[in-house]
């Protein structure tokens, strides 16, 4: 959307001060661990922008609470897979040769949004290591979070969803729907029947760039939208407004259970668990 027509459709701008307010009255609470996916344009027209609404995160949660965001880069990966856009076989040795490594000071997020991509960078947020599923943090567990991250399986039990599992946390769909929900992706993990498969990208190994091929899973959030649905039906969602956003919150370890559930009820039989 662009920055005229979230103007147009704003009835005012929405300062720091009212999306700190819009969050406390949702239920957002100082000492949570909060894991957020978000569109800024849908808050409406927020003078500031990504800066605003990260203030506005930090304040209601206080050092005492923990910001995690996604912040893949998921055009780190074998151009082999590449679909959107494909580019020529003949280029995808030449491509693993000198596409730089992932270095998670300076390489951008892809298609996360200006808030997550604004995040990485924030002061005092760490992020994990991760070449494309990696995550950020602020806050009182943010290394917690954010050490340790797997290579293999990357949205699994070595990754920042797992640990946010541990510690109980709540997820914050800002202004998104349950197809931007990656904690779905670790009841994927938990559910075994999802097929494995091979994926390569570009790391640092002690202090050299190298090409590293590792196995993942073949994720899959084509459902997430009626999955998410379904799991609303336990009355365990708070719904409410940021902004014009519509946001809903809910316990990550309930939604990763649930997902897991649903999924080896309702995916295709006959895939071999892992």
């Amino acid at each position: 959307m662009s920055e005229k027509n979230v103007i147009t459709r704003s009835p005012k701008p929405f300062s720091r001060d009212h999306l700190t307010q819009d969050l406390r009255l949702l239920g957002i609470k100082p000492g949570m661990t909060l894991l957020v996916h978000s569109s800024l344009s849908k808050i409406g027209y927020v003078p500031g922008g990504p800066v605003a609404v990260i203030q506005a995160l930090l304040d209601v949660l206080t050092p005492a609470g923990t910001l995690v965001m996604p912040t893949h880069s998921t055009d780190l990966s074998d151009p082999a897979n590449w679909e959107n856009p494909p580019i020529p076989e003949v280029w995808h040795e030449a491509v693993r040769d000198i596409m730089p490594a992932f270095d998670p000071a300076v390489t951008p997020t892809r298609g996360m949004g200006v808030i997550p991509e604004l995040f990485r960078s924030w002061p005092g947020t760490v992020r994990s290591s991760h070449p494309q599923a990696s995550f950020a943090a602020w806050g009182h567990h943010a290394r917690l979070v954010t050490d340790n991250h797997s290579l293999e399986m990357g949205l699994g039990e070595q990754s920042p969803l797992a640990r946010v599992y541990d510690l109980d946390g709540i997820v914050l769909l800002l202004g998104v729907g349950y197809a931007n929900n990656t904690s779905f992706h670790l009841g994927e993990v938990r559910a075994r029947v999802v097929a494995p498969e091979k994926q390569g990208a570009p790391i640092l190994e002690n202090g050299r760039r190298v090409w590293k091929w590792f196995t993942d899973l073949a994720y899959d959030a084509d459902d997430f939208a009626v999955l998410g649905q379904d799991f609303e039906k336990d009355d365990v969602v708070t719904v409410g407004m940021v902004g014009m956003a519509e946001c809903r919150w809910f316990s990550q370890r309930a939604a990763v259970d649930f997902a897991r559930r649903w999924i080896k009820q309702h995916r295709m039989p006959g895939i071999k668990p892992i």
